[in-house]
């Protein structure tokens, strides 16, 4: 079944089910078959709903793969440890599953440090499947540069717990919208939907849990940035300028860390460029994949 993206009723119908771990989790593919294959990894504390405007266009190139993450979305999320790695794993395990040997990826915030483990295995060669690129969204690639915001900081403390428990949809709203640009804000219709994909099946109290990538970012940082200085596969860095979290001083530190570093800012919009300005977040990835993939056809780059 091919993802609807009409609207989040016709999203959450044409989910399909990933059993893995004990855990059942979402996911939703689109796209040609014969094509070469596009992995998405959101971010926190979202959902795959996050690539809904960037959607169709992927799928007229690409075979698409997109699923909720343990602990996000409509899929499962029991109140336990979430660890980046295990995230990393169950997305190989998805595309081996659908018989996919190698893909590309396009990841956002949270799903940037899944993709950094991702990279870390490639350039070791332990990758499961062969992943060939990477596009990073706004996202925490380097700790130093991660400026949490109150509410992360919160939710990240002893207290954290506590937090969840005081989260309403409106107050988080206000706080969502300030990592949006002033130009691009969510609409009231979007911020009740990303509220009612946190809260699904008890998300809203397992946040406390989601935030602990913070501190596992501190703890593999010479892993996961050292996989960035040391790819071995072409990577590129979209960044919305706006951002307070991982803005334009984001997309500096990347300019100067990486190697031949492939950077470019969206000097209008915050957080979520794939919501703010799909446009030029499809402007971005393709040109990238022209660049370096000019002669990829459909039907050469599966079950390698």
């Amino acid at each position: 079944m091919s993802a609807d993206v009409s609207s989040l009723d016709a999203w959450r119908a044409s989910a399909r089910d990933f059993a893995v771990g004990g855990r059942t989790l979402k996911y939703w593919t689109g796209g040609a078959e014969d094509g070469p294959a596009l992995l998405l990894i959101h971010g926190f504390p979202t959902s795959s709903w996050d690539w809904r405007r960037v959607w169709g266009a992927l799928c007229e190139k690409f075979r698409v793969v997109a699923m909720d993450m343990a602990g996000f979305g409509l899929s499962d999320k029991p109140l336990t440890d979430y660890l980046i790695i295990q995230q990393a794993e169950e997305h190989e395990a998805l595309l081996a599953s659908l018989g996919i040997g190698d893909a590309h990826v396009l990841a956002h915030d949270y799903g940037d440090t899944v993709a950094q483990e991702l990279l870390a295995r490639t350039n070791e060669g332990s990758a499961k499947i062969r992943f060939r690129s990477i596009v990073f969204l706004n996202g925490g690639l380097f700790p130093d540069q991660h400026r949490p915001r109150l509410i992360q900081t919160l939710l990240a403390s002893p207290l954290g717990f506590l937090v969840t428990r005081l989260m309403t949809e409106r107050s988080f709203s206000k706080s969502f919208v300030r990592i949006f640009g002033p130009e691009t804000q969510p609409s009231p219709q979007g911020l009740a939907e990303d509220w009612s994909l946190i809260a699904a099946n008890d998300g809203n109290l397992r946040m406390h849990k989601l935030i602990d990538y913070m501190r596992q970012r501190r703890e593999h940082e010479a892993r996961w940035v050292g996989a960035l200085k040391e790819a071995t596969i072409p990577l590129r860095l979209i960044d919305g300028g706006l951002d307070p979290v991982s803005g334009a001083h984001l997309y500096e530190a990347y300019k100067a860390r990486v190697p031949n570093a492939d950077a470019v800012l969206l000097p209008n919009v915050g957080h979520y460029p794939q919501l703010e300005d799909p446009a030029a977040v499809l402007a971005g990835f393709f040109e990238f994949h022209a660049m370096h993939f000019a002669d990829e056809s459909r039907g050469d780059h599966h079950g390698e």
